[in-house]
């Protein structure tokens, strides 16, 4: 009887909060009694508050994948109630409902999970187009990258980001110093490590391919082959040759990935290094390669595309991202994030603005480049020899 009280409690607890952020509205930007001094002074405040503890909206995000809460309701398919929820974890032998009710209602807050009231007052969750993005019963999620990027051995090399602004990386990058390996070496020693990287690296592949085949349609129509340098096993050029089944694939990556690389309609798997020679073709294709290295290592990989492609209708198309100082589009914060952890996780890897890509180009026998932007966080950058 106690317990089932204590839940109802709770259930009238969640209930008012969500009132309070169903009307809830920002601060006020005036207060009474305050010089115009005070009042810039008490809202630097707030701020630094705010950014000092937004790791924990991460934290919840975490917590809400891990117990599967959006495939629970998802699975329901209308708004279900606490108990109903915790009644779904899996391998949960004594949940605690008063402490689930507490992240519930930060998630609520964030509007990852929405709410609503049944007719006996009871308070009820659901689905928004954010919590859609963390099922992890669907092809079309960010639920892998998020335990990725919220993983102790991904976030605790983030620690050391100042020493190496004091010492520089001549000692080790901030991860190397956090692991005693660099990320991808890690990435062989550590199964655990390895699965969440690759979970992490193929969920946001499918979103940006999807994205790239829809943004760049004539951009593909005139290749007949195409080369995807750090193809990885291949996932991303098959979904570009399914969609212009016309072109011919060269998957390229190192020997030992491309070994356990699957068979895949119009795709021929070659490994090799990048940074010695690229297969030619009429155009190179790189996802998300360029930023994890410095600018001298992308030097030696342009040059070496340069070498692969036509003199004249050749081109090297690069997803990227394009990262834009004082930019306002909806990814622009997320550039900057990414930026903060390939610091602390690279040697020289970086996200790198319009500018940046120029110089780059510029080096490397690219005298003409193009930006498209497309639905997604990279962009489509194209390089043309001439």
């Amino acid at each position: 009887m106690k317990a089932h009280h204590a839940m109802l409690t709770n259930q009238d607890s969640a209930k008012q909060m969500e009132t309070v952020i169903s009307n809830h509205s920002p601060p006020a930007t005036g207060f009474k009694g305050l010089s115009k001094e005070e009042e810039d002074s008490l809202l630097g405040q707030v701020e630094i508050w705010k950014y000092m503890l937004s790791f924990t909206d991460s934290v919840a995000l975490k917590c809400a994948v891990e117990l599967r809460i959006a495939d629970i309701i998802d699975r329901f398919g209308q708004h279900i109630s606490l108990p109903k929820i915790v009644e779904n974890i899996e391998d949960a032998p004594s949940p605690d409902i008063t402490l689930l009710q507490r992240v519930m209602r930060v998630l609520v807050r964030r509007k990852i999970f929405s709410v609503e009231q049944s007719e006996n007052g009871e308070t009820l969750y659901g689905l928004t187009r954010a919590s859609k993005w963390i099922l992890r019963d669907t092809k079309a999620t960010l639920a892998p990258m998020l335990l990725l990027e919220n993983h102790p051995l991904h976030l605790n090399p983030t620690h050391y980001v100042s020493d190496i602004i004091r010492e520089g990386t001549e000692n080790g990058t901030a991860f190397f110093r956090c692991h005693g390996h660099e990320q991808f070496d890690l990435t062989g020693l550590n199964p655990e490590y390895n699965r969440l990287f690759n979970d992490g690296m193929v969920c946001t592949a499918r979103i940006a391919s999807k994205a790239v085949i829809s943004g760049y349609k004539d951009g593909f129509n005139q290749i007949k082959s195409l080369v995807d340098v750090g193809g990885g096993i291949g996932g991303s050029l098959s979904e570009i040759v399914r969609a212009y089944p016309h072109i011919k694939g060269i998957n390229f990556d190192l020997p030992h990935v491309v070994s356990t690389a699957p068979k895949y309609d119009g795709i021929t798997h070659v490994g090799g290094d990048m940074f010695v020679s690229i297969p030619n073709a009429d155009a190179v294709y790189m996802k998300w390669i360029l930023h994890d290295w410095s600018d001298q290592h992308c030097i030696k990989i342009l040059k070496n595309c340069r070498k692969a492609i036509p003199e004249k209708t050749g081109k090297v198309i690069i997803v990227d991202h394009v990262l834009q100082p004082e930019g306002n589009d909806l990814f622009d914060d997320t550039g900057f994030a990414f930026d903060m952890m390939l610091l602390s996780h690279n040697a020289g890897g970086k996200e790198r603005t319009e500018e940046n890509w120029k110089w780059l180009f510029e080096q490397t026998g690219f005298p003409r480049y193009n930006i498209i932007k497309i639905n997604a966080l990279p962009s489509i950058i194209e390089a043309f020899p001439i």
